[in-house]
């Protein structure tokens, strides 16, 4: 019969049983209070219930004191290292696939997607292409490929993570840019001519989906055309590779050391049949030619509106410029440009892109184009076309090519200009009126007249803008100069700079009405 609690007629628990007869050792002090329990066996009586809520007491009580056990035992944690960011590239094969979609040659660097998933490339590129909605990242389940096209060549990059995609395409473009140094030509052919060649480059210039030297002059240096001869004596690691300088190698030796600077500006500039500027927008690049001995610190200084803020020059009669959208070359020291905006750097050897930058601001048409069109009867098309210089009268525009469209029925071309030459290229439904030199502030004149034998047909068709491409030396449409460029070096020799300053054409078009 189970007693009460308090029933002194309550048989002895099998604990109470085994302390008197010395088989069980006394409680761990953590514990004492849970068999402190199990002794009042009154407490217990003889339920199960009761029982297994001992049972849980007594594993939980254990439980905790292992645990502090074991965090007394394990040594202090070292400080967790700061990893890459949940959306960082991270690419996990590379393909080069022939214009069919078929591999040529690939490398699989981190072993997490099957290689046969390319096989679904293809098929997927040609379903968007036909629905209209071809896009630049392509996803079959859980599998992203990301993909460019160069000449007969599709390079596609797999991942599965939330990569950073413009990293991936920047890694994409640069294998491009690479694989054009050594090959001259990029295409099909050059692939399977250079199979080894392409495996060890693709070796290189990333390990285990993450970027790692992708400058082509540094790969030259260690993966050579004649990549089958080996000489065991002269093998080593590149001192550029493990240098803090990676873009540059040590011994460098000239008899002349020069620098020459181009500062480089196109003119994006769309206008409306109106006249009205409805997009007005200078990209630049500052691009360097470098001959120079030793390890040389360069410093660039630019009529930079930031710069002339800080030093108080702002007020002076100094034009300065504010640039936009800066990106430097990996050379330049950003740390040194964000707290004083000085450009210093250790250039790497030879022609190097060392910035670029934008500035968004209102273009006057450097050369401005009015136009007139006129049928007659049905059965022919005149167009005249005035261009007009409107940039300083000491400067001098050359290689000047205006592309006025044409209907894409007409024939029997006839032209008049008052300089350069025209031409009709009906592939393109286009003329091309050539002017070798346009001197600033000159205007000049063309004529043209073509047939239209089916004007009967007759369908609205759009008329396209017409483009101008020009380059004009020695002139900067923003206005942007090199102050100066401090040359250093520890041997102390002379060194000359040379600028140069080009205006060019970019995107320019001017609509009709």
């Amino acid at each position: 019969m189970v007693g009460r609690s308090g029933d002194s007629s309550h048989p002895p628990s099998r604990v109470q049983r085994e302390r008197e007869a010395g088989q069980l050792s006394p409680p761990r002090p953590r514990l004492a209070a849970a068999f402190a329990s199990a002794n009042s066996a009154a407490h217990l009586e003889a339920s199960p219930l009761r029982r297994s809520h001992l049972g849980t007491h007594l594993r939980a009580a254990a439980s905790a004191g292992r645990r502090k056990r074991r965090r007394r035992r394990l040594p202090a944690l070292p400080p967790r290292l700061p990893g890459p960011p949940a959306a960082t590239m991270s690419a996990s094969a590379v393909f080069i696939l022939d214009v069919k979609g078929k591999p040529l040659i690939s490398r699989n660097y981190k072993g997490d997607i099957a290689m046969s998933e390319i096989e679904h490339f293809m098929p997927l590129l040609m379903q968007r292409e036909e629905e209209g909605a071809l896009a630049p990242l392509l996803s079959h389940g859980r599998v992203h490929f990301l993909w460019i096209k160069h000449s007969n060549l599709y390079l596609v990059a797999t991942t599965l993570k939330n990569a950073n995609a413009s990293l991936v395409y920047s890694f994409l473009y640069k294998t491009v840019e690479v694989f054009s140094e050594y090959f001259k030509e990029l295409e099909e052919e050059s692939i399977r001519d250079n199979f080894v060649i392409v495996y060890e480059l693709l070796d290189e210039l990333m390990d285990f989906g993450f970027p790692q030297t992708t400058d082509s002059k540094i790969l030259q240096e260690y993966i050579t055309q004649q990549g089958n001869k080996l000489e065991t004596a002269k093998s080593r690691v590149p001192p550029t590779v493990t240098n803090a300088v990676s873009w540059r190698s040590e011994g460098i030796k000239y008899k002349k050391n020069e620098v020459f600077i181009d500062v480089i500006e196109s003119v994006n500039l769309l206008v409306n049949a109106n006249g009205s500027v409805l997009l007005s927008e200078i990209v630049g690049t500052i691009k360097l030619k470098v001959f120079l001995s030793g390890m040389p610190e360069l410093r660039l200084g630019l009529n930079d509106r930031v710069l002339f803020e800080l030093t108080g020059l702002s007020g002076s009669k100094n034009k300065s410029v504010e640039l936009e959208d800066v990106k430097f070359h990996q050379c330049v020291r950003l740390s040194r440009f964000d707290n004083d905006r000085t450009i210093s750097f250790i250039p790497p050897d030879g022609d190097f892109e060392l910035m670029s930058y934008r500035l968004s601001t209102q273009v006057k048409p450097l050369i401005w184009i009015e136009s007139v069109i006129e049928k007659f009867s049905h059965s022919r098309v005149e167009i005249m076309v005035k261009a007009k210089g409107q940039f300083k009268k000491q400067s001098v525009a050359n290689g000047v090519e205006i592309s006025v469209p044409v209907p894409s029925d007409a024939d029997s071309p006839k032209f008049k200009t008052s300089v350069g030459s025209a031409k009709y290229m009906p592939e393109k439904n286009v003329v091309i009126w050539s002017i070798k030199s346009f001197p600033g502030g000159k205007e000049y004149l063309m004529r043209a007249h073509f047939g239209l034998p089916s004007v009967e047909k007759e369908e609205v068709e759009g008329r396209p803008p017409i483009g101008v491409k020009f380059e004009i030396p020695y002139f900067t449409v923003s206005g942007i100069q090199v102050r100066y460029m401090k040359i250093i070096e520890k041997s102390g020799y002379q060194a000359l700079p040379w600028v140069r300053y080009i205006t060019q054409s970019g995107d320019y078009q001017l609509r009709t009405s």
